[in-house]
């Protein structure tokens, strides 16, 4: 059985996958490579981050942080 926690990650990757495929206009297999692969995913499934509380929205930014320039940019994770 999954946690809280794991279940809200699980959640929170389905909410980013869903906003990859519309914003970016890509299929959803794209959408989870880049999400697997990306810094965000390793923050958000380290449960002590906390990042798996945040609104879709704002991990998403992070996310955009990191495709549009390599890296998040928000300094406090």
């Amino acid at each position: 059985m999954m946690s809280k926690e794991q279940q809200l990650i699980e959640y929170m990757v389905q909410d980013l996958v869903e906003i990859l495929t519309e914003t970016r206009g890509i299929e959803y297999d794209d959408a989870m490579r880049i999400l697997y692969a990306s810094e965000v995913y390793e923050k958000l499934t380290y449960i002590e981050t906390g990042l798996y509380r945040e609104s879709p929205g704002y991990v998403y930014g992070l996310l955009q942080d990191e495709l549009n320039f390599g890296h998040i940019v928000q300094a406090e994770i």
